[in-house]
């Protein structure tokens, strides 16, 4: 992952800096800001790459920016963007159809080769995701890929699905430490086309009964209940019929979600108890271990201790006197 911030710069540097060599040299946007306000300039990003596509977070203090016609001509891109808003909501303007705001927590999509205008609402600055999906990259092929000015996501039951998967692929670059590189890549790859694929849902471009539609919401709804579960954790009642539930789906469907994964559902609920009982452990020394089984939804501390023998080859506490993180 690459990462940059203006404190690498003079302050009174940095805004033309960013503008110039940020900005314009590797996102392919003009950057505009009042002169008087340049001195308190603060902007950070990272970029990780995903074979041909780049997941961007950059969070950085007011000002303006705009994709112009001759900013597309010298920086033509043809990829799709799918952004996600972490900050107080930004504004959308400048290109065809309406003006749009997109508020926290909040996706929209667009192809990068059309005008438009944004600017963070509020003091607060930008902070959004922004993941770029090159079209040649993307299996379904369609002319109208290529007319997609911003819009926000009006499919809310497609919220929760982005986020998952956008979480997702946040967690498995950051583990991604070269002993499960391949299996890490196919990972990666996957969410990245689901993401690609519910964007075209939510447009009208790709049908959700597709094989394309099907695979993509599959994909989606497995990173999803997977959240689900480790959102429930501490739940000792925490059962397949329970996730469904929340999830929308039959719980046949949720049962041929995991089978086609590499965990069962159970296995995946006892891999997240013992994640989370092996953070406890790290954070809270001073925190009993049944306190720290209960915490996790385990049904009892013999429970606890055989489980965690026999995915480790140690009990809780030999694991927590050894400082043993490498697990």
């Amino acid at each position: 992952m690459y990462r940059w911030c203006t404190d690498e710069v003079e302050p009174h540097d940095r805004f033309d800096y960013w503008r110039e060599v940020r900005s314009k040299g590797l996102f392919g946007v003009t950057a505009e800001l009042e002169r008087e306000r340049r001195a308190d300039f603060y902007g950070e990003f990272s970029l990780r790459q995903f074979g041909g596509a780049g997941l961007v977070e950059l969070k950085a203090s007011h000002y303006t920016v705009e994709r112009s016609t001759s900013d597309i001509a010298c920086a033509p891109s043809d990829s799709i963007c799918v952004y996600q808003q972490l900050g107080s909501g930004g504004w959308f303007g400048g290109m065809r159809g309406s003006d749009f705001s997109i508020a926290n927590g909040s996706f929209a999509t667009s192809h990068t080769d059309l005008p438009y205008r944004t600017l963070p609402l509020g003091e607060g600055g930008f902070h959004l995701r922004i993941l770029k999906i090159p079209v040649s990259s993307i299996p379904a092929q369609d002319k109208r890929m290529r007319e997609l000015s911003p819009r926000t996501f009006n499919d809310p039951s497609l919220a929760p699905l982005l986020g998952a998967c956008f979480a997702d692929l946040d967690e498995v670059a950051a583990a991604d430490d070269g002993a499960n590189g391949a299996q890490a890549s196919l990972v990666q790859a996957s969410l990245v086309q689901a993401l690609a694929h519910l964007a075209l849902i939510e447009r009208g471009i790709m049908r959700p009964g597709s094989r394309l539609g099907q695979a993509a919401l599959r994909t989606a709804r497995l990173s999803q209940a997977r959240r689900l579960i480790a959102r429930h954790l501490q739940n000792p009642d925490l059962a397949p019929a329970m996730v469904a539930d929340l999830l929308g789906v039959s719980l046949r469907h949720l049962h041929m979600l995991f089978e086609a994964a590499e965990k069962s559902f159970s296995q995946t609920v006892t891999d997240e108890r013992l994640k989370q009982s092996r953070r406890l452990m790290r954070e809270a020394p001073e925190r009993l271990i049944a306190d720290i089984a209960t915490a996790c939804g385990f049904e009892s501390l013999a429970t606890y201790y055989r489980v965690f023998n026999a995915a480790y080859g140690m009990a809780p506490g030999d694991f927590r006197a050894q400082g043993f993180e490498g697990h």
